[in-house]
């Protein structure tokens, strides 16, 4: 299958400029701002924790966790593992980073309807991420539009997921930018350097979508034209 020019030109070059573009954007902002110290020192982990406590969430560990921006919340273990850059760091970048992540313990803590339909989606997602694909890839082999078509349904459960989780993650941040203000982590204009991070982060999420309906797109053709 890679070395069918349509699927070049559809799905793998695009693909990889789009997320290119976006991890780059990721990178640079936070290469830039993990070097610009808050003027109040706190490091990450102390205002992830912050907001934690004015939220009235107790039951939160913030943790460190190895990993270059492997920073995450589990809904599960109800922990916010902070990657080593983020954890102690006392930088811009690492504040906004941190607070996203609490902004996903917040949404858990307030029942935030996305988030939990997200969270039911993670089986689908696993089984058509593998599954799915792995269909669609054999059916084009084959050139059978049946199984072409039942790989795209399971790997529907992917994009599903990943459309999902723009509003979770864009809310995410959206309460994080308002929050670190509003408890006196950084000052306004401070969050410019938030606001950029977070943003560019933000972007990866979207090209992932872009990314998957590319796929879709192009194996649906293949589905028409091997019927």
């Amino acid at each position: 299958m890679i070395f069918d020019p349509m699927y070049l030109l559809v799905v793998l070059l695009p693909g990889l400029l789009i997320s290119g573009a976006a991890s780059l954007a990721v990178r640079s902002a936070f290469g830039r701002y993990s070097k610009v110290r808050s003027r109040r020192g706190m490091s990450g982990a102390q205002a992830a924790q912050t907001l934690l406590d004015r939220a009235g969430i107790s039951d939160v560990q913030v943790k460190p966790t190895s990993g270059f921006l492997s920073d995450h919340y589990n809904p599960a273990t109800k922990e916010l593992a902070l990657s080593e850059q983020v954890y102690s760091s006392p930088s811009i970048a690492a504040i906004g980073i941190a607070c996203h992540e609490a902004g996903h313990a917040i949404q858990h803590a307030k029942h935030y309807a996305p988030l939990q339909l997200r969270t039911a989606l993670v089986p689908m997602a696993g089984i058509g991420s593998s599954l799915g694909y792995i269909v669609m890839a054999v059916g084009a082999f084959m050139h059978a539009s049946h199984l072409i078509l039942a790989g795209v349904v399971m790997f529907s459960a992917v994009l599903l997921f990943q459309l999902v989780t723009l509003p979770v993650e864009f809310n995410a941040s959206t309460r994080a930018k308002r929050l670190v203000v509003e408890a006196g982590i950084v000052s306004p204009d401070e969050r410019t350097g938030i606001d950029r991070v977070l943003n560019a982060a933000a972007m990866t999420y979207v090209a992932a979508v872009i990314s998957s309906l590319l796929t879709l797109l192009y194996y649906l053709m293949r589905a028409s034209r091997d019927h």
